[in-house]
């Protein structure tokens, strides 16, 4: 197997799309990123992702040619059309490197071409197999220590069980004039959720909004509680963040703010509705199955840092002590 990269979402497609688009609940982030970017056309705040997809050892026969930002990580460049493709990666500057299901052996051949060409990855997010065997490679070449940062589970939804009795409010579509307490509550949940700062939360609520991706939950007019989704991709939309302030939990809000916004989603065609938690919040996982939601995979990020900076990792943070969604 060889593996190919590129900066340029269209050629990832070109190459890994029909790859992804047979399994979408599993390939969720790459085909909503990659989305995003299509229909923005621009690069996402945290820089230009590097994409890569894995062709059979077949595909190293023959002459070769074309693009060399397309090249595998080797000495050949290009990438012949034709093969079928066995995985695919993007990484996103500042976020963990997401691989799509691959085995370990090929996970390593990532991790040392990736560290052969001098990429910086701070964290992989991968099954267990194929995470342990991309870090214990990339740590033999870079001799970075390794921790669990999180461990996540995917859940698809099955039937909507909607909350009975359902908590006091209605839903509704998040409007432009909720846009600065949405990005105060976004920026919340990132903190929350330990994801990188700096994000800039005003774009992120206002992208989503253009395509009504964001649902209020609200008590006598005022909002308590959101929960948001991405644009639909191969039939497919993911649930998140779902978010309700600290003085607000406790009441069901976040339970039927995401309850509406997967009815409105199955209402509007949509055939997989998916999300992901945090293995370590009990609340949130409980919620979703109650909710009709099943287990797909378990996932795992780990998170690599220079020996000689590695910091004293708690006991919560080394067993990923994450929320997925706040109540």
């Amino acid at each position: 197997m060889s593996w190919f990269m590129t900066a340029d979402p269209g050629r990832f497609l070109a190459a890994a799309g029909e790859f992804l688009r047979a399994d979408p609940a599993a390939n969720t982030v790459m085909l909503t990123v990659t989305e995003n970017l299509r229909v923005s056309a621009a690069a996402p705040a945290a820089g230009q992702p590097l994409y890569g997809w894995l062709r059979p050892a077949a595909a190293l026969a023959g002459d070769w040619a074309g693009d060399p930002a397309a090249a595998p990580a080797g000495d050949r460049t290009g990438d012949p059309a034709g093969d079928s493709v066995g995985a695919a990666f993007m990484h996103t500057p500042d976020f963990p490197l997401m691989l799509s299901r691959v085995s370990g052996a090929d996970a390593a051949c990532l991790a040392r071409d990736l560290a052969g060409a001098g990429h910086r990855v701070g964290a992989v997010n991968a099954s267990q197999e194929a995470a342990e065997a991309f870090a214990a490679a990339w740590r033999e070449r870079t001799r970075v220590s390794v921790a669990v940062y999180r461990r996540m589970r995917l859940f698809r939804l099955g039937e909507l069980l909607p909350p009975r009795p359902g908590p006091e409010g209605t839903a509704r579509l998040a409007a432009e004039s909720d846009q600065d307490l949405l990005a105060g509550w976004f920026g919340a949940f990132a903190r929350e959720a330990g994801d990188p700062p700096g994000g800039d939360q005003r774009a992120a609520v206002a992208e989503r909004l253009g395509y009504g991706g964001i649902t209020v939950w609200q008590v006598g007019g005022v909002p308590v509680s959101v929960a948001g989704r991405t644009r639909v991709v191969a039939g497919m939309v993911r649930v998140g963040p779902v978010y309700t302030p600290p003085e607000l939990r406790g009441h069901g809000y976040a339970g039927a703010a995401t309850a509406a916004v997967s009815h409105a989603a199955l209402d509007h065609g949509v055939r997989e509705v998916v999300l992901y938690t945090d293995l370590a919040n009990p609340t949130s996982n409980a919620l979703y199955q109650r909710l009709g939601y099943r287990p797909v995979e378990d996932r795992v990020v780990l998170s690599f840092t220079p020996a000689r900076h590695a910091l004293r990792f708690t006991r919560e943070r080394t067993r990923g002590l994450r929320p997925a969604g706040r109540w």
